[in-house]
């Protein structure tokens, strides 16, 4: 029997959420609004029918990446609220019974594309939808593995990733090298826009492979010269930058699909979500459990 894998970003979904629902409080003045929601959309997953899934959570936002380059993102900037609710998230769905991925040394982007290879290694797993809208998850779609932006409902194959950014997912960490990435803090290189990199990379493949000199060029791209004598001049830094970019697939995440296989929420669940001010999501769960008999 085949079946389907949902991989979920938490830490997207914590902040999609904060800023999307209402503020709400425990009895203790605790902010639990976007804590609720993430809970809620997983549930949503279990009804729709997802028998397999997984939360990857950034447990700590500084990463190895920080170590290499001192302007990566470090979480200096998250809102105390959103950050304090990423520990009873991780608490509350491995309550719900959901495998859960806190990365401290590694990030979430990185576990979600070591769990997308260990999944679509199974001969069992049909598709594997990678929940997220980040760009950086694009490089990893390709046979069974898809993006899925589910506040969209867009799924992107190979082709829509292309159709998006001009490359195809292989070229992904080196177009987010030449362009920048303010999102996760570092530059790219000046002068070095979408087109321009789209239109180099469909051609040579990948940063190394591109020619120092804009004569060797066999593609027309406007202020070639510029381009090409900033690319020579910084091209260890677009490396570098292509290395940040790059997902890691060997970050700690279940050793089998198995592990993935929800059952039921665990006897705590209907405490936390007491505790919590989601007395709904307990009522949810036990219609799922009721349908499954």
């Amino acid at each position: 029997m085949s079946f389907q894998v949902h991989l979920i970003d938490g830490t997207y979904e914590l902040f999609r959420h904060f800023y999307a629902v209402p503020s709400r409080k425990t009895g203790t003045g605790s902010e639990v609004g976007a804590l609720r929601g993430v809970l809620s959309s997983v549930i949503s997953l279990l009804e729709q029918g997802a028998t397999h899934l997984a939360v990857a959570t950034d447990h700590v936002i500084p990463s190895f990446r920080n170590d290499l380059w001192p302007g990566y993102k470090d979480g200096s900037e998250v809102d105390p609220e959103i950050a304090e609710q990423f520990a009873p998230l991780e608490e509350g769905l491995r309550a719900l019974g959901v495998e859960v991925w806190p990365m401290v040394e590694f990030e979430a982007d990185d576990a979600l594309a070591a769990g997308a290879a260990m999944a679509a290694a199974d001969t069992r797993v049909d598709k594997v939808l990678i929940c997220t809208p980040d760009k950086d998850l694009a490089q990893c779609v390709g046979e069974k593995v898809f993006q899925w932006d589910r506040r969209k409902d867009f799924v992107f194959d190979r082709t829509e990733v292309h159709n998006k950014y001009g490359v195809f997912p292989s070229a992904i960490p080196d177009y987010l090298a030449l362009v920048g990435d303010s999102a996760d803090g570092f530059p790219g290189l000046a002068g070095w826009g979408q087109k321009s990199s789209a239109i180099l990379l469909n051609r040579y493949g990948s940063i190394e492979l591109i020619p120092n000199e804009s004569e060797e060029w066999d593609v027309t791209v406007r202020s070639s010269r510029a381009l090409a004598a900033t690319l020579a001049e910084h091209r260890d830094d677009a490396m570098l930058f292509k290395k940040l970019a790059t997902v890691r697939r060997d970050a700690p995440v279940a050793k089998s699909v198995e592990d993935l296989e929800w059952q039921q929420p665990g006897p705590n669940f209907e405490e936390f979500c007491l505790s919590n001010r989601m007395e709904l999501l307990v009522t949810r769960t036990q219609k799922l459990l009721a349908h499954r008999i």
